[in-house]
């Protein structure tokens, strides 16, 4: 099988390393077929995409809509490199899984509108299938409503027309999306279980996505539900896409 590419963000190795071996697990990928790089680390190297079966992008500290004079230089060139890679993926509709940072980058990309106004509080919520979400084979033996851990600054406000909205939740209209047939996005964590989001409130707990003496509660909060339905994406993903 030629393996998958994740392009990772995290620069704390703990998140970083928790984050590949999470994708390796409920993708059902041993460690060569998931190849990773880290771009917060060292430019992107050119990506030859007939090499690998799929291009995953994990989540990160960037925000896509945050205002170009407080992105890093580092930033600012992620951000470049992601847009030369999105021009190739969606001109040949190659397939592709965006998660947390994904969402922002595609979304961006695509002309969509992001910013902080549908910003997550870090916890689990209520995700919901549009009919098309129903439909798609990439949610196949998702329940028509299931539980999901998120917990992001910014979030997509509006898609372009072009774009397929595949889930949503009370408070952020689009947990998922899609592009032609083959280039995803979700806003939730399709490789976070409790122990995942324990070790990630733990790494950012002075990231300012809550007050730092809550941490505690926050990880009390999340688990009171179980959190089973959202690896079936990228185990789908891998499934659906995965060539010899």
């Amino acid at each position: 099988m030629k393996p998958f590419l994740l392009l990772a963000t995290r620069p704390e190795d703990v998140a970083a390393d928790g984050e590949y071996e999470a994708m390796c697990r409920f993708g059902g990928l041993a460690p060569d077929q998931l190849h990773r790089v880290r771009l917060e680390a060292d430019p992107m190297p050119r990506v030859d995409l007939d090499a690998y079966s799929g291009v995953i992008v994990g989540g990160g500290p960037f925000n896509s809509s945050d205002p170009d004079d407080v992105k890093s230089d580092v930033q600012h060139r992620v951000e470049r490199e992601m847009a030369g890679l999105l021009d190739e993926v969606v001109d040949r509709d190659f397939p592709f899984l965006g998660a947390c940072y994904g969402v922002g980058t595609l979304g961006t990309y695509i002309g969509g509108v992001v910013d902080r106004h549908y910003g997550e509080d870090v916890g689990v919520v209520t995700v919901e299938l549009t009919q098309e979400g129903a439909d798609d084979p990439l949610l196949a033996g998702v329940p028509p409503a299931f539980a999901a851990f998120v917990g992001h600054k910014e979030a997509i406000r509006e898609l372009p027309p072009h774009a397929v909205r595949l889930a949503f939740s009370p408070w952020s209209p689009v947990q998922m999306f899609k592009v032609r047939e083959n280039v995803y996005a979700t806003q939730f964590h399709p490789e976070l279980d409790l122990a995942g989001l324990t070790e990630r409130v733990r790494v950012y707990r002075h990231h300012g996505y809550f007050d730092p003496e809550e941490a505690g509660a926050v990880v009390a909060r999340a688990s009171a539900r179980p959190v089973t339905e959202p690896m079936r994406v990228l185990r789908n993903f891998v499934a659906r896409y995965a060539r010899a």
